[in-house]
């Protein structure tokens, strides 16, 4: 492909486009197939296709351990920052030979790569104030690989200007949800949590949107330690157990994260393996319904919590639309709902005609989009970054 190519793609008022995710909960590659017609407000949209596939459960422990805080392993990082978009690159294809599709008939890839570590944070290092984020399964391999042009990497232009580089949701939740009569606030939950709250008529100004906690990470760590599986299937084990009130009130006291002031987003350098151990004692003498039944609690008392500290003074919200993983979590969700009460509908996603699962994958395909209609779509006012700027790398297949 060639600059001309690139530019008639970018021209295209209705274009096909595949959003790739793969998030801190390692759950599998989701991918998604969409119509795109438009850009910016005008965006309309039409789901075509979605499928997860798996990761091998040994290249997931690799990826844990090289995206726990000051882990990691720098020859491992750079044969992962290839692999993984090896494999990115075959799953796609066998999407397309399901769909009867071959790759020329794909306009471009929206891929946001595998988080390895966040670090939004600046620090002062030889001189120079820093922040830092990675997301690795290299989009210009991607895009060789499979033929067709991809956009990533779409954190760290925000990052390089004084930005959280995160949550990236916000502006697709803007374009897309946006209600002439109702207050909204969308809610992800996968590893991380992170919420959108969106004034009924809104500008892109008066969105407020941060990552307000761990989402199904902890879960999932409890579901592993006490019952050997993999995730709370539907939060069945929860349902059987009893919120434990000290457990509870110490997770609260000792998780710094949840307090902190937005902007501000989160992952497994801090939710990861080193912030459950120190409650290991106290959960082991309890009945290990009522540590994951506690846990899932917290996990909805943080969402909350975040919520009545800096939004509801703001923008008192007349429903919430839940996504991700955690969306399937019925225990969870009816936690949320005993949180924020009668006022506030809580339901999935689903019933704005997007599945819960496909979301986010839906997200990066229309911020590719945006990318090739020379949109910016950082929201200054979440992520804390000095402009507003294009995102993602442009990679040429």
């Amino acid at each position: 492909m060639n600059i001309d190519a690139l530019y008639k793609i970018s021209k295209k008022n209705k274009k096909l486009i595949i959003g790739l995710m793969s998030g801190t909960s390692l759950d599998g590659i989701d991918i998604v197939l969409i119509e795109v017609k438009g850009n910016g407000l005008l965006t309309k949209i039409k789901q075509i296709a979605f499928e997860t596939y798996p990761l091998p459960s040994n290249l997931k422990k690799m990826i844990h351990r090289n995206a726990e805080f000051k882990g990691g392993n720098v020859t491992e990082l750079c044969q992962l920052n290839f692999l993984i978009a090896r494999i990115y690159a075959d799953s796609v294809l066998i999407f397309l030979k399901k769909l009867n599709l071959t790759p020329l008939q794909i306009d471009v890839i929206g891929t946001h790569g595998q988080t390895i570590h966040h670090l939004p944070k600046k620090e002062l290092m030889f001189g120079y104030n820093s922040a830092s984020t990675l997301q690795i399964g290299d989009p210009s391999v991607l895009a060789k690989l499979t033929g067709i042009l991809t956009i990533g990497d779409f954190r760290v232009a925000d990052v390089a200007l004084g930005g959280q580089g995160a949550p990236l949701v916000p502006y697709f939740d803007y374009i897309m949800y946006t209600s002439k009569t109702k207050n909204r606030a969308l809610l992800n939950i996968g590893g991380i949590s992170n919420i959108t709250a969106i004034p009924k008529n809104a500008d892109i100004k008066s969105l407020i949107a941060f990552d307000t906690g761990p989402g199904n990470m902890l879960i999932d760590q409890i579901a592993k330690k006490y019952f050997n599986k993999p995730f709370d299937k539907n939060g069945t084990f929860a349902s059987k157990g009893e919120v434990n009130s000290s457990l509870l009130k110490k997770l609260f006291a000792e998780d710094r994260f949840t307090k902190i002031k937005p902007p501000k987003s989160s992952g497994r350098e801090y939710y990861g393996k080193n912030f459950l151990p120190s409650f290991y004692k106290l959960m082991d003498e309890l009945n290990k319904y009522d540590v994951i039944a506690a846990i899932t609690y917290y996990t909805a008392k943080t969402i909350h919590h975040n919520y009545t500290k800096y939004i509801e003074n703001k923008i008192k919200i007349d429903e919430l639309f839940v996504s991700g993983g955690g969306a399937l979590n019925k225990t969870l969700l009816n936690y949320l709902q005993s949180q924020f009460g009668n006022r506030v509908d809580v339901k999935i996603s689903d019933n704005l005609g997007i599945s819960v699962e496909s979301k986010e994958a839906i997200c990066f395909a229309v911020l590719a989009n945006e990318t090739l209609s020379g949109n910016a779509a950082n929201v200054i006012s979440v992520t804390g970054a000095s402009s507003p700027t294009i995102l993602g790398k442009i990679c040429l297949p």
